[in-house]
């Protein structure tokens, strides 16, 4: 069993190179100095990295439980570095949709690749202790946003991508007050600081190549009999693994995908925007904000690994109420927030629920569905995270190019949470598997031949 040390920190590495991802908000600003996009045009490339996402998921666990998890993790890291390149070398003249194509499409599809494989592969190496397991493994993913952002700040050309995000947002406001064109201003700041941004990407490209490759060497699936229903006695599969399709004919599968689709979209709404969502409540200085919002993303990470493993002891269901009643009470909060303290902590107790959610739902899915199907029936899972990752970013960003603000749609996101608190409380196990799998199977035969 000391094997699958090595394994979980490989997975957690290789999560981690892939959690940059949810570094995007360090971009915005910069892009829209360098570009003049808008807020929205900006955020769809992160939308759209996060639905290829889940698309790359159930396309990864797919493959993953055919040819094992080295190559698919391998292709994942590739596909996730070279986005990043493509990005960075091509976006600066073709304009904003290739950087949809590359940095959305590509490397939102390998992340999602990547992700899925280490979270089946540990989850199968702990099948005594399954919520610290794959909250160890997801952990990586929310200390990559740390990390990154750390390494980035200190590239001198982030810097001066920085530097050109403070002179844009005071250029529009002069704009607005009439005291300057805000064209003028825009065109004047964007030939010096574009190829500065486009640098950050090709760097963090090859960073993301030569690192992730060296990872995904560790990963391998574990004995045969480590994945047995003997080798977990906590498992609620009955002794019966399901195969993704019967999965699908099963209520508990779209139970647990609305869960995590409304877990990722209230999180992914205000990750995708953490940066001006904070300096509008707060009025703080975009430095001041960036450095705390630095600090508190770690709270995604400790998250992951903390609901985990509470889950193993209190149990999934009731965790995963605690993290949408912990949300909504936030969410409802947040609108009469306005001094820095109040607003990280808001958004520190937001993150670690978020990230909780994650830590939680796989093994949900191995204690429902069994293990020997894990990568497609996780990957089938996740196609939430895709989905949710279209929903949150874009409804925060409509907001605030309509109306001008973040603050009116926080509420909305608090009730919504609210109620799907109930849940996870009328999730139950798939009771008799077989019989009932079988039943089901029938009825759809059945059903076609008539």
């Amino acid at each position: 069993m000391k094997n699958r040390w090595l394994v979980g920190t490989a997975g957690l590495l290789v999560m981690t190179i892939l959690g940059a991802i949810y570094s995007w908000s360090l971009f915005t600003q910069p892009l829209m100095a360098s570009f003049g996009w808008s807020n929205i045009t900006t955020t769809w490339t992160f939308a759209l990295s996060i639905f290829f996402l889940g698309l790359g998921a159930l396309a990864g666990g797919r493959w993953q439980d055919r040819v094992g998890p080295r190559k698919v993790a391998l292709a994942g890291v590739v596909m996730w570095g070279m986005g990043n390149i493509l990005a960075g070398i091509g976006t600066s003249h073709l304009g904003v949709w290739w950087m949809y194509a590359s940095y959305g499409v590509i490397g939102g599809f390998g992340v999602g690749m990547g992700y899925v494989t280490p979270v089946a592969v540990v989850t199968k190496w702990f099948p005594d202790r399954r919520g610290l397991g794959s909250g160890m493994v997801v952990m990586g993913f929310g200390l990559g946003a740390v990390i990154y952002s750390f390494i980035v700040k200190s590239v001198p050309s982030f810097a001066t991508a920085a530097a050109a995000a403070a002179d844009y947002a005071n250029a529009r406001a002069q704009a607005a007050a009439g005291h300057v064109d805000f064209d003028a201003a825009r065109h004047a700041l964007s030939l010096p600081y574009m190829q500065a941004v486009m640098d950050v990407f090709v760097l963090s490209g090859i960073a993301f190549l030569l690192l992730g490759c060296l990872c995904t060497y560790f990963l391998n699936d574990p004995p045969r009999a480590l994945t047995t229903p003997a080798a977990a006695p906590t498992t609620c599969a009955k002794g019966h693994f399901y195969s993704t399709q019967e999965m699908l004919l099963t209520p508990q599968f779209y139970l647990l995908w609305l869960m995590l689709f409304l877990n990722v979209t209230a999180g992914i709404l205000v990750i995708s925007n953490a940066l001006p969502i904070m300096q509008e409540m707060t009025g703080a200085a975009p430095k001041l904000v960036a450095a705390v919002f630095g600090g508190i993303a770690l709270c995604n990470a400790v998250g992951r690994l903390f609901w985990g493993a509470v889950s193993d002891r209190i149990g999934r269901s009731s965790a995963y109420a605690l993290i949408f009643v912990i949300q909504a009470a936030v969410f409802f909060a947040m609108g009469d927030l306005h001094a820095l303290l109040p607003v990280a902590l808001a958004f520190a107790l937001i993150l670690f629920c978020y990230g909780g959610g994650f830590g939680i739902m796989p093994s949900f899915s191995a204690d429902y569905f069994g293990t020997r199907h894990m990568g497609a029936n996780y990957g089938a899972l996740l196609t939430a995270w895709g989905v949710a990752g279209l929903v949150g970013p874009l409804i925060a960003a409509h907001a605030k190019d309509v109306t001008g603000s973040f603050s009116g749609v926080l509420p909305v996101v608090g009730g919504v949470l609210l109620m799907a608190t109930v849940l996870p409380l009328i999730t139950r196990t798939p009771a008799s598997s077989k019989i009932f799998v079988a039943k089901r199977l029938s009825f759809t035969q059945d059903q076609a031949a008539n």
